[in-house]
């Protein structure tokens, strides 16, 4: 396990908190992937298409063997395996997995940007991210401390963790 990433989660239905409790436990499982660390979950407003229920977010930081690539593939194979349906744009979900970062890795290819596009303007995912890596830098971009002070006015609530 030679390379360290930021997952971010989220869900919107089905008990979206038990969906990310799940999603975590599948993570850890995954073939020379070790969860090293979660984040607490978050409650916020849905982006975008704004006609559905608020979201769940949370932040795993893992140490994986896979390759951006290979990563991605993984997530995707969690999320069918949680019924998500891919309807439209920012549609309700039953599971989103997004790899945010990748060690230093900047790439932009078909399907798979790195840093994740957007994760330094949405308090959702910085505010987890920072609970376990406050010193996280995201390339391109700078220190994600100084990201959340401009998202300061975007509403996030943690919520109490599944046990």
């Amino acid at each position: 396990m030679r390379h360290t990433a930021f997952i971010g989660l989220g869900s919107n239905l089905e008990d979206p908190a038990r969906q990310l409790q799940r999603a975590f436990a599948d993570i850890g499982q995954l073939p020379g992937t070790r969860l090293l660390l979660r984040s607490s979950p978050y409650r916020s407003a849905p982006v975008g298409y704004t006609d559905q229920p608020d979201f769940v977010n949370a932040v795993a930081k893992i140490a994986t063997a896979l390759s951006p690539q290979e990563l991605l593939q993984a997530l995707l194979q969690i999320e069918r395996r949680h019924g998500r349906e891919r309807t439209f744009r920012n549609a309700p979900r039953t599971l989103d997995l997004d790899v945010l970062l990748y060690d230093d890795v900047q790439l932009h290819e078909h399907g798979l940007t790195i840093p994740h596009p957007q994760m330094h303007l949405r308090a959702f995912v910085l505010r987890p991210l920072l609970e376990i890596a406050p010193d996280c830098c995201i390339p391109g971009i700078g220190q994600a401390l100084l990201a959340m002070k401009e998202c300061q006015d975007q509403a996030l609530e943690r919520i109490p963790d599944v046990v």
